[in-house]
């Protein structure tokens, strides 16, 4: 299977000032030398901690953020520097689902409208009643009627709002979708709802996702591998299973832990992993490996080399001294 997306080495750093007289800069690593690929048709899911770099990292792919380094290759095209004129014909290929449904979506404007700016910026559609017929296709596609079309974002539930928003996303035939914690803000039920339809998309136009969340069960639901981020660094990625039943990085086995088991006997008996102190700032992250104030198995190497992602079995890696 051929690599839709190729990112390599990507950062991304926020300059801070801070000082009244004597300005002085810091660099936030909100993503800090982060590498994956998605292939065709893949779900890759992207999980962490809140402030990890997830959305962040979403963000940069797409171009919303510049990156300050590293390398973004879509489809073999390298678009790490483009300008916005250049990423035109790509925005049409790559769309977000973002994670506010209601933020998202303009207020002032119906849903029509709403659908419609995509389909006329990237002129889809060949005439109006073409344009209408699309946004009315759209709408039942997502589970919503035709007649939805005239009304305003306000009148809608928070889980048709997505809807909404996966429609928009899904109005110019994209090739690769950002799933920007789409099913956070919603009913356990709904989420539910959302990840089928999801697939189901998949399923008939063999569009890939990346899929950001912090709820690991829905994320093995949907995904095919999963990568994990602790304050802006992958450190394991791999097939789905592998990590879900023999997680090798002591972050990802604590976040795993976390996940309730739906058996009163099972959870009660379950081991989980509590780790101490708080996430670092990303604006001076420890020396070495970033996760060693929080580990267990923190070595002197641990203090002073950074870990790197190395292969251990089938494609399985993970940034660990514990490997080396």
């Amino acid at each position: 299977m051929s690599n839709l997306l190729e990112v390599q080495d990507l950062k991304k750093y926020f300059t801070k000032t801070s000082g009244l007289l004597k300005k002085t800069e810091q660099h936030v690593k909100a993503v800090d030398n982060v590498s994956f690929t998605v292939a065709h048709g893949e779900t890759l899911g992207l999980v962490g901690e809140s402030g990890c770099g997830k959305s962040t990292t979403g963000r940069t792919i797409l171009k919303l953020y510049q990156p300050t380094s590293g390398k973004i290759v879509f489809d073999g095209v390298d678009i790490t520097n483009f300008t916005e004129k250049q990423m035109l014909p790509y925005r049409k290929k790559m769309q977000m689902i973002f994670q506010d449904p209601y933020a998202s979506l303009n207020g002032r404007m119906t849903i029509s409208d709403i659908i419609g700016e995509a389909i006329d910026t990237h002129k889809v559609a060949t005439s109006a009643k073409d344009r209408d017929d699309m946004i009315a296709n759209l709408l039942e596609r997502v589970g919503l009627m035709k007649d939805h079309a005239s009304r305003y974002p306000h009148e809608f539930s928070g889980g048709q709002r997505q809807r909404i928003g996966i429609a928009r996303a899904l109005a110019v035939n994209p090739e690769f979708i950002i799933c920007d914690e789409p099913i956070s803000a919603l009913d356990v039920s709904i989420q539910a709802q959302v990840v089928n339809m999801l697939e189901e998309i998949q399923r008939k136009t063999g569009v890939g996702y990346l899929f950001i969340a912090h709820d690991l069960s829905m994320v093995k639901h949907i995904s095919n591998r999963i990568g994990v981020m602790y304050l802006g660094q992958l450190v394991e990625i791999g097939d789905r299973d592998k990590v879900y039943s023999n997680p090798e990085h002591p972050y990802t086995k604590a976040l795993l832990s976390a996940i309730p088991i739906p058996d009163p006997q099972s959870e009660k008996s379950k081991s989980r992993i509590v780790l101490q102190g708080d996430v670092p700032s990303p604006l001076n992250p420890p020396s070495g490996c970033h996760f060693r104030t929080r580990c267990q198995y923190c070595m002197k190497i641990c203090k002073e080399v950074e870990p790197v992602l190395q292969t251990l079995e089938d494609n399985h890696q993970v940034a660990c001294h514990l490997f080396s």
